[in-house]
């Protein structure tokens, strides 16, 4: 659980510090910076895990009537969220628009699918 938190944390940086729309606005120390995009990750993974089968089963109907690319119109939704929840706990991590936040899911899936492929999945034990 918690190497896919730093998962989501390593993702949400890329995107992070590759969108200007998507900005982490902390002055201080770098380590600093970095706690506060684990933070993020957190809220990130708790939303995905609590909202996204809702919103998942709410739209179901387009999703497959698009074939599932809907779903990158869900997972912007759910970082707009996350942004607005990072607000109101005060996270200096913020999504400025919708296409920001369609941009940055998309950058956050490619991202974590990749680092994920070199994590061992749950329950495999080596030989």
């Amino acid at each position: 659980m918690i190497l896919r938190i730093l998962v989501n944390a390593l993702a949400l940086a890329v995107a992070t510090w590759l969108l200007p729309g998507i900005r982490l606005s902390y002055e201080g120390e770098p380590g600093g910076a970095a706690l506060t995009m684990l933070i993020v990750a957190a809220i990130f993974g708790v939303v995905n895990a609590v909202i996204r089968p809702l919103f998942i089963f709410v739209t179901s109907p387009l999703l497959l009537i698009t074939l599932g690319f809907f779903l990158l119109v869900v997972n912007a939704a759910l970082l707009m969220l996350t942004s607005w929840v990072c607000t109101q706990f005060g996270v200096p991590w913020h999504v400025d628009d919708f296409w920001d936040a369609f941009w940055g899911a998309l950058m956050v899936s490619i991202v974590s699918f990749v680092l994920n492929s070199f994590v061992r999945p749950r329950g495999q034990v080596h030989s």
